[in-house]
């Protein structure tokens, strides 16, 4: 149980102290750990599991869309996509389909890889520019 608690400690410090860019990779990376136990339940006929992690999922999609700036032009892009992404997952959950979570869990995998190579560049970047000041 001590182990229980100091990992959930560690899990609470390590988003209290994130920035907004580490939130939205953890946000994908929680996407993608849900949709994967979802295709696992599915193939396990765990079908109220399924549900309650296809419904994470969707739930981290929807906050996903709520923090769009709407101003600026990528994020009016991507909306159709996070919309696409949901159809996906409820299409899989109606219909007990793998395959639609493979396609809900492809777009996660690629919005999250690309998410993670912006952070690096702007890390990049700004310690390239505090080692000029």
């Amino acid at each position: 149980m001590a182990i229980n608690k100091a990992y959930q400690t560690y899990q609470n410090n390590a988003v209290n102290t994130a920035s907004g860019g580490e939130l939205t990779l953890m946000l994908y990376n929680g996407c993608i750990k849900f949709i994967k136990q979802a295709m696992n339940n599915i193939e396990n006929n765990q079908i109220e599991e399924k549900n309650k992690h296809i419904q994470k999922a969707q739930s981290i999609i929807q906050e996903l869309m709520l923090t769009l700036n709407q101003e600026v032009e990528i994020s009016q892009q991507m909306l159709p996509l996070y919309e696409y992404m949901n159809y996906q997952l409820t299409e899989g959950n109606i219909k007990n389909d793998v395959s639609h979570l493979e396609e809900a869990l492809h777009f996660a995998t690629e919005f999250r890889d690309t998410w993670k190579q912006v952070l690096q560049q702007t890390r990049q970047k700004e310690h390239t520019q505090g080692a000029q000041v």
